[in-house]
C-alpha cells in the first residue's frame, strides 16, 4: 500500500561494527557535551545576596489602591473576578454605612476581597477590567510559604497602607492610566 503523504523512508537494517556495538562513540559524545557544560557560565544567582533585574512590565503581587484622601477605590463591581481566567478572585459586596464616607468612595464597597495566589496566573486581566483603577499588579515578588492557607490574600494584605503607598507609575504607563 502506498503512503498518502509520499514521505515514506526506507530504513536499512545494516549490521553495526564492533566499535559501534560497544557504544563507545555515543558515550564519548555524551561525555564531551557534559565537559563542555562544566566550563560554561552559570545563570544561577545566589538569591538573597544577588537579585535578578526584572523587566518594567513584570507583573507581581496585587495591590488594592486608595485615592488621595485614603479611601478604597474598589466598589465591588466584580468585573475583575469575571475577567480572571483562573477564577482566583472572590469578593462580597456591602453597602456603605453612615459615617463611613472617609473609608469608601462609593455607596457599595468590597466587604471581603480575596485572591488565591496559588490559582492566579498573573495575567493582568483584572487590572485591565477594573473601571475604578482599584487593583494593580506591582513589581513586588509574592513571598513564598509552605502552608497553602497563607496564599489566600484578603483585604488585610491587599489594600495599600496609608503610610506605605505603592508607586505603580513605574509599571503603569498605558493609555487610560497615563498622566492625568
Amino acid at each position: 500500500m502506498e503512503s498518502l503523504s509520499n514521505r515514506k523512508k526506507v530504513v536499512s537494517n545494516k549490521k553495526m561494527s564492533f566499535v559501534e556495538s560497544l557504544y563507545l562513540p555515543a558515550i564519548v559524545g555524551g561525555m564531551w557535551i557534559t565537559i563542555k557544560h562544566m566550563f560554561k557560565k552559570h545563570n544561577t544567582l545566589k538569591y538573597p545576596e544577588q537579585q535578578r533585574v526584572f523587566a518594567p512590565v513584570y507583573r507581581g503581587m496585587h495591590v488594592l489602591k486608595r485615592d488621595e484622601q485614603g479611601r478604597e477605590n474598589c466598589t465591588a463591581c466584580g468585573l475583575c473576578a469575571v475577567a480572571c481566567p483562573a477564577e482566583a478572585i472572590t469578593m462580597v459586596a456591602a453597602e456603605r454605612q453612615k459615617g463611613e464616607e472617609n473609608l469608601y468612595r462609593e455607596e457599595k464597597y468590597a466587604e471581603s476581597y480575596e485572591i488565591n495566589m496559588l490559582r492566579c496566573i498573573f495575567c493582568g486581566l483584572c487590572e485591565e477590567a477594573c473601571p475604578k483603577e482599584a487593583i494593580f499588579l506591582t513589581d513586588r515578588i509574592v513571598p513564598t510559604n509552605f502552608d497553602r492557607d497563607e496564599f489566600v490574600y484578603g483585604k488585610d494584605r491587599l489594600v495599600e497602607q496609608l503610610d506605605n503607598r505603592i508607586d505603580i507609575t513605574v509599571r503603569q504607563n498605558t493609555g487610560k492610566r497615563g498622566e492625568k
